[in-house]
């Protein structure tokens, strides 16, 4: 458990700034007046999203691996955050979809038949409801979580961390 304690700190962390995140929208009007809107501003939250992992992965390496991380047990470290995150995710749509903002996926269903980009409410239905949002917000928490932890360990890996039995392999790949 202490070897987690802090991806499963940083997934709690994430998953309130998502919910934050869904008050601000919601209070900001993206999930009503200004639905056609919300397409492309919710993209914003990559913003704190990549900061969030960057300060659990820099906490990673400065309070768990004494101020030295290598791109693996960086990598590793991601992961295992994003894997907590996913598993929250659906708890965190359902907070979102029923407390925060139950009018959503009625608005958003209406609105985007108006504008044609499905053809019928039926369709517009299959891809706006809890079931499909939180089935998508576990996979894209994993999969942009681990694409998030794989390039920001290029900058924040220590260089020249010599495990011992290392000396064999070229520079390069010791730094991995």
């Amino acid at each position: 458990m202490q070897k987690i304690k802090i991806e499963i700190k940083w997934a709690l962390v994430f998953s309130a700034v998502v919910l934050a995140w869904m008050v601000m929208e919601k209070i900001t009007g993206l999930h009503d007046r200004y639905i056609d809107y919300h397409l492309y501003l919710t993209n914003l939250f990559l913003i704190p999203a990549i900061w969030i992992y960057v300060q659990a992965l820099l906490d990673k390496r400065d309070n768990f691996n004494g101020g030295k991380i290598t791109y693996r047990q960086g990598l590793v470290s991601g992961i295992i955050l994003s894997l907590f995150i996913a598993l929250l995710s659906p708890l965190t749509q359902w907070i979102t979809s029923y407390v925060i903002s139950p009018e959503y996926f009625p608005n958003v269903i209406k609105r985007s038949v108006e504008i044609g980009y499905y053809k019928t409410r039926e369709e517009a239905e299959a891809n706006f409801n809890y079931k499909n949002y939180a089935i998508q917000s576990a996979l894209w928490a994993f999969i942009m979580g681990v694409a998030t932890t794989a390039i920001v360990m290029l900058f924040l890996r220590t260089k020249n961390i010599n495990h011992g039995n290392d000396q064999h392999l070229p520079e390069f790949q010791r730094q991995l």
